[in-house]
């Protein structure tokens, strides 16, 4: 975090929350089909405390009311540039960088932030029920300080987005379109070049599209990569402890959870519940978002 950005931390709040109340399960990728350098084996158990964790990714409308209350100043506006899918970049030519290297559907662009999610042509006017994109770790831990909240554990993450089904792999169950109808928001056709958009969506989806799982959250698949508060690192469930693991001591690279609208199972089958990503704190791009969580808190 940049000196001027330091985290200031707001009394708790659960507004917008689910409670939920823990439990045991088997976290992790039952069917072999994760990356290997992702870490998502072995399954093993874990058991939660009781916790809250918001329905839904922060949209669009609550991010612009925490920048208008801090100063906050983004990771992306601060470097100036941030990556986009090629294929909707709203920028002049001189902002177009080129391609992120070996992920040439990427394109840097200068402008491209939160405010302007394609490029410094676009805007959220017409998007303040989608979820906040461009936004690194860093500044995601600075609106859940805050808004009196913080950034779900790894564990809890996965815990909550299964909606209580143990050993699937989407939050309703083992179909992805089930009677041929889609649950979430990813790739459809020929990746990076055409997307059938069966699932209604380009780029991102509001934020309550679709259905909820069985705990009330929304969108835990697909939409938007989601940060969560560990440190990254594929050997860990290896050794992760039984309760209230929360990764790490520490690390290069974040978690992030959830997958995305990009995701297609030829490049990236990350759109499943046990699957797991990182980058680095200071990272943003087009589809990277996040949603907070709380402790219990007193009865």
């Amino acid at each position: 975090m940049a000196p001027e950005q330091a985290l200031v931390a707001a009394p708790r709040s659960t507004r917008g929350q689910v409670h939920l109340a823990g439990g045991a399960f088997s976290m992790g990728d039952a069917f072999g089909e994760g990356y290997a350098a992702d870490g998502e084996v072995p399954v093993h158990r874990v058991e939660l405390a009781p916790f809250h964790i918001d329905a839904t990714a922060v949209t669009n409308a609550q991010f612009a009311t925490f920048v208008k209350a801090t100063g906050h100043v983004t990771d992306a506006e601060r470097f100036e540039t941030s990556a986009v899918f090629h294929a909707v970049v709203a920028a002049e030519p001189h902002d177009v960088y080129g391609p992120v290297r070996e992920t040439p559907w990427w394109v840097t662009v200068r402008g491209a932030t939160w405010r302007g999610p394609e490029g410094p042509l676009s805007d959220i006017s017409q998007r303040q029920n989608h979820p906040v994109v461009h936004v690194s770790w860093r500044d995601a831990a600075a609106y859940a300080a805050w808004a009196g909240k913080r950034l779900p554990t790894e564990a809890e993450w996965e815990y909550a987005a299964r909606g209580g089904l143990e050993d699937q792999r989407f939050p309703w169950g083992d179909e992805l379109a089930p009677r041929g109808r889609w649950r979430c928001n990813i790739w459809q056709g020929r990746f990076p070049d055409y997307n059938t958009e069966e699932d209604g969506h380009f780029t991102t989806a509001p934020v309550r599209a679709y259905s909820p799982n069985g705990h009330g959250l929304w969108n835990t698949s697909g939409n938007v990569w989601e940060w969560c508060a560990d440190w990254f690192a594929a050997d860990y469930y290896a050794t992760s402890p039984l309760a209230n693991p929360t990764g790490p001591a520490d690390g290069q690279a974040r978690v992030m959870r959830g997958g995305s609208y990009l995701c297609h199972d030829s490049y990236c089958h990350r759109y499943r519940v046990a699957a797991r990503s990182s980058n680095t704190p200071d990272s943003s791009g087009a589809n990277l978002g996040f949603r907070c969580a709380n402790d219990q808190g007193p009865a």
